[in-house]
C-alpha cells in the first residue's frame, strides 16, 4: 500500500499546492486522487476518508488519515527524516517551523482578497490596508529568515524546506495580483515562479479543471511574470517521435508539437500539462533534448 494524496483544483487550491509540494519537492512517492472544486462538495467527496473534510488530505500506507497541512508536513518529516522537509540545523529548523505555523494560521486579509488563480495575472488590483499590512508582515518574516539562517540561496532557511512550500501560494498571489513588495521579496517570489515543481503544478492547472467564476476578478490581464515556457500546441495526430508516453510508458494516443516535431502521450492530461510548460517535466525535457 502506498500513500494516497487527495488534492483539489491546481489552478485554485492553495492548500493543495502546499501538500503536493511536500511530496513532489522532497521526492516522496504517492498516488493522487483529484477532488473536484466545481461542485463545491469537497467534504462529500472526502467522506470515504473521514474525518478529513478539506484538501490536501493524506491516507498513509498504514491507513492513518491526516487532513491537516501542517500535520502532513510533520508526519512526513517523522516518516522520512532524511528527506529534508525541515532543516537539520536546529536554529534554521525552529525558524522554518515558526514561519510555516504563522502562514498556516494567519494572513486572512491576503487570502480573502487575493484567492489563488494560477491561470491569470491581473493588472490594476488595488490592495486594501489590511492586505498591505499582511504583505508588510510577510516581508518581516522573510527578511528575518534570510538574515539569520538563509545562507546564500534563494530559500528562506537555506535549502528548500516545508516553510518554502507553505509560502509558495503566497508567491503565486503576489505574482497574480501584482502586489507591491520589496526587491528582496520580489526575488523570493521569482525563485518560486522559476522552481520546476511549482511550474509543473501551474501547468497542471491549465490541463485540469474548468474556469471557476467565483474566483475571477473583473480586471485587465497581463503576462504571467514567471519564466516563458517553450512554445507548444496540441495537434490531432502523429506520427510522433516517441512510441510510448514519457510518463506512463503506455502507447501514445494524444499529440503535441514543439520544436518542429510531434511528440506523443497516453492521454489528454499528459499531453495538456506538457503543452502548458514542456521543459518543466523532466521526462519530457530529457526526451526533447535527446532528439
Amino acid at each position: 500500500m502506498t500513500h494516497t494524496l487527495y488534492i483539489g483544483d491546481p489552478a485554485y487550491s492553495s492548500w493543495s499546492l502546499r501538500g503536493w509540494l511536500l511530496f513532489e519537492r522532497f521526492g516522496l512517492q504517492r498516488s493522487t486522487v483529484w477532488v473536484d472544486f466545481a461542485s463545491r462538495d469537497v467534504a462529500d467527496q472526502l467522506a470515504g476518508i473521514a474525518p478529513a473534510r478539506t484538501v490536501p488530505a493524506v491516507v498513509f500506507d498504514d491507513g492513518a488519515v491526516m487532513g491537516e497541512s501542517l500535520g502532513i508536513a510533520e508526519e512526513l518529516a517523522s516518516r522520512f527524516p532524511e528527506a529534508g522537509i525541515w532543516p537539520q540545523d536546529s536554529r534554521a529548523r525552529v525558524t522554518a517551523r515558526a514561519l510555516a505555523c504563522e502562514m498556516h494560521a494567519g494572513f486572512g486579509a491576503l487570502r480573502s482578497a487575493c484567492p489563488m488563480a494560477l491561470r491569470v495575472a491581473y493588472e490594476g488590483f488595488e490592495p486594501s490596508g489590511e492586505v498591505l499590512a499582511d504583505l508588510a508582515r510577510l516581508e518581516v518574516l522573510w527578511d528575518h529568515a534570510r538574515r539569520t539562517v538563509g545562507g546564500e540561496g534563494p530559500w528562506l532557511c537555506g535549502a528548500y524546506s516545508a516553510a518554502d512550500a507553505f509560502f509558495a501560494p503566497v508567491a503565486a498571489r503576489i505574482a497574480t495580483y501584482g502586489l507591491p513588495v520589496s526587491e528582496a521579496a520580489t526575488e523570493y517570489v521569482a525563485a518560486h515562479l522559476a522552481d520546476p515543481a511549482f511550474r509543473r503544478w501551474r501547468a497542471m492547472g491549465f490541463a485540469r479543471g474548468e474556469d471557476l467564476p467565483w474566483y475571477a476578478m473583473d480586471l485587465p490581464h497581463r503576462e504571467w511574470p514567471g519564466p516563458t515556457p517553450l512554445e507548444a500546441r496540441a495537434v490531432e495526430a502523429g506520427p510522433s517521435e516517441n512510441a510510448d508516453c514519457p510518463y506512463s510508458g503506455k502507447p501514445v494516443t494524444h499529440f503535441l508539437e514543439a520544436g518542429g516535431k510531434v511528440w506523443g502521450f497516453c492521454n489528454a492530461f499528459c499531453r495538456d500539462k506538457t503543452v502548458a510548460d514542456p521543459l518543466a517535466w523532466p521526462r519530457f525535457a530529457a526526451l526533447y533534448a535527446a532528439r
